[in-house]
C-alpha cells in the first residue's frame, strides 16, 4: 500500500550475517563450584545459543593466574563456528556466564565460569568491552596449552607467530596438567 510505509533503522553491528561463518576460539575456565560440570554445561549452552562447536581441547588444571590465593582452575579451549558478530557473541557468552552463577566482583578473582574470546577469525578488535585477540593470551600457559592442542599452527594476527611458537616462548611458569 502506498502512503503506509514503515521505516526501519537497522544497526548492522548488532545483526548476524547469515552468509558469513566466523571461526572463533574460546577459553572456558572455572574455579568455584563443581568446575567440571560447569564447563560441561557451558559447552552445552554455547552449542545451543552461539553456533557449532567444531573441536574441544582436553580439560587442564592450573593454579590461578593474576590473583594466586584461590582455588585451581579447570580450563579448556573450544573452536566455534558462528554467524554471530563479535559484539553479539560477547553478549551471549556473558549471559551464559551469568546463567551459571558468574559474579563480577574482583578482577581475576574466583568464578564459577569465565569465557574469553581468544580469536575471532583473524580480526583485531578494540572496543571498550572487547579486545581480540585476547590481550593476555601469549602470557598465559593455561591458555596456550589447550589452544596448542587443537590449533598449534594458527598464527596470531598481531604477533605473527604460531600458537606453538608462542607456547615455546611463554615465560609463565604455572604448571598446566591435563585433567581429562
Amino acid at each position: 500500500m502506498q502512503g503506509n510505509s514503515v521505516i526501519y533503522e537497522v544497526k548492522f553491528s548488532l545483526l548476524p550475517l547469515p552468509f558469513i561463518m566466523n571461526k572463533i576460539y574460546l577459553l572456558l575456565g572455572s574455579n568455584a563450584g563443581n568446575r567440571e560440570v560447569l564447563l560441561q554445561e557451558a559447552v552445552k549452552q554455547i552449542a545451543d545459543n552461539c553456533g557449532e562447536i567444531v573441536v574441544e581441547s582436553s580439560i587442564y588444571e592450573t593454579a590461578a593466574w593474576g590473583m594466586e590465593n584461590q582455588e585451581a582452575f579447570l580450563n579448556k579451549v573450544l573452536q566455534l563456528d558462528t554467524r554471530l558478530l563479535a559484539e553479539v557473541l560477547l553478549k551471549k557468552l556473558q549471559a551464559i556466564e551469568d546463567n551459571l552463577g558468574r559474579q563480577r566482583e574482583v578482577l581475576w578473582g574466583p568464578r564459577t565460569l569465565d569465557i574469553d574470546i581468544l580469536f575471532y577469525n583473524s580480526d583485531v578488535i578494540s572496543l571498550p568491552d572487547l579486545k581480540v585477540p585476547h590481550p593476555f593470551l601469549q602470557k598465559r600457559r593455561f591458555t596456550l596449552v589447550p589452544m596448542a592442542e587443537i590449533a598449534p599452527t594458527m598464527v596470531h594476527p598481531v604477533l605473527h607467530k604460531t600458537i606453538a611458537e608462542l607456547l615455546e616462548e611463554c615465560t609463565d611458569t604455572l604448571e598446566v596438567a591435563k585433567w581429562s
